[in-house]
């Protein structure tokens, strides 16, 4: 489903933040990107959801090439993948409800199917009773929920999520973990990254570490 063929990202002046990262991971696994701050973990994310374009090498999305994908295809990639980002970049002016809503709307869905599916990814993080609240009216651990069932509104096959419980307390972390585990029952590919080394440390999900840019293992 994703594969990385001698991949360089360099960003001006001349600092590699990924270097010659070659790996593979095939439909339907959890895997853990984990690497210290800088490492190259968010950068990884954003070149397969093409956010960036690899300076050289190869990123293969189910078969496509993204980093050479026109403009135009890009929503067509993204219909099939959700992201969960670090900043969440939720819509503080609009209602839990409407930013679940706003991949749909993007994507043409329109009336009951598009409800549905909203108050569908809603009731999965255990936020549909929270529908018409504000995003500043939840807690930091609500907030990241919310950016999950935005991420997971489209059914994406796979999912890229980044440093997904950072802030948020040992309980609410676990929660989020829960929830993300289920994704994978349900046959949802997941590319999680993280600095936190007891995340999924169930000696099951596949981990690469990243160190200055460079695949460890």
């Amino acid at each position: 489903m994703i594969r990385f063929e001698h991949v360089v990202k360099r960003y001006p002046p001349g600092g590699d933040a990924l270097a010659d990262v070659s790996f593979a991971i095939g439909k339907g696994e959890l895997a853990m990107i984990a690497g210290h701050s800088g490492a190259g973990k968010s950068t990884l994310l954003k070149l397969i959801s093409a956010i960036e374009r690899p300076t050289s090498g190869t990123v293969l999305v189910n078969g496509q090439n993204v980093g050479a994908l026109k403009r135009q295809a890009l929503p067509y990639l993204r219909r099939n993948l959700g992201i969960v980002f670090q900043d969440q970049k939720l819509l503080f002016d609009r209602s839990v409800f409407d930013n679940v809503m706003l991949p749909l709307a993007l994507s043409g869905f329109q009336g009951r199917e598009a409800d549905r599916r909203v108050r569908a990814a809603l009731d999965k993080v255990g936020l549909l009773a929270r529908e018409r609240a504000m995003p500043m009216a939840l807690s930091g651990g609500e907030q990241q929920k919310l950016a999950l069932a935005r991420a997971v509104v489209n059914r994406p096959n796979l999912l890229l999520a980044d440093e997904p419980t950072a802030h948020l307390d040992a309980d609410t972390a676990k929660d989020v973990c829960a929830i993300l585990r289920e994704f994978h029952r349900v046959g949802v590919t997941l590319l999680i990254a993280s600095y936190d080394a007891t995340l999924f440390a169930d000696g099951m999900t596949r981990r690469l570490t990243l160190q200055q840019g460079r695949l460890l293992s």
